[in-house]
């Protein structure tokens, strides 16, 4: 069982930057990939980033790239999302989940657990 918790969120003007924390408790946060989802009211929840289990793989969205950092620390069982840059269309609930392995990252279906979300709002 691995119970995610994220935080970081919260309300920035457009062009300023936010980093967003998944805790992850449990022994085996080394033993997943770690993603993060958002979701905007009325859309569907949409992937935004991935980082395989010791960080040696990472993807993002198109809508994200070069703006948006993933990383982990094994140690601290965290996932991290830096955001830059922000826009207002990146206002959504960001969630984390863990998944075995990398591949088809972009299927919420296929994570095996997910965190309550955290609210970021940008605002123009």
């Amino acid at each position: 069982q691995v119970q995610l918790v994220e935080s970081g969120g919260g309300w920035v003007q457009a062009g300023g930057s936010l980093r967003l924390s998944c805790a992850a408790s449990g022994r085996t946060f080394s033993t997943y990939a770690m993603g993060w989802f958002r979701q905007a009211p009325g859309k569907e929840r949409e992937f935004v980033s991935i980082i395989s289990r010791f960080g040696g793989n990472t993807y993002y969205s198109d809508s994200v790239k070069g703006r948006f950092t993933i990383s982990r620390d094994n140690v601290k069982k965290t996932a991290y999302l830096q955001m830059n840059s922000l826009k207002p269309e990146d206002t959504a609930v960001y969630y984390c989940a863990s998944k075995s392995g990398t591949t088809a990252y972009t299927t919420t279906t296929l994570y095996d657990y997910w965190g309550q979300g955290t609210q970021v709002t940008v605002s123009s």
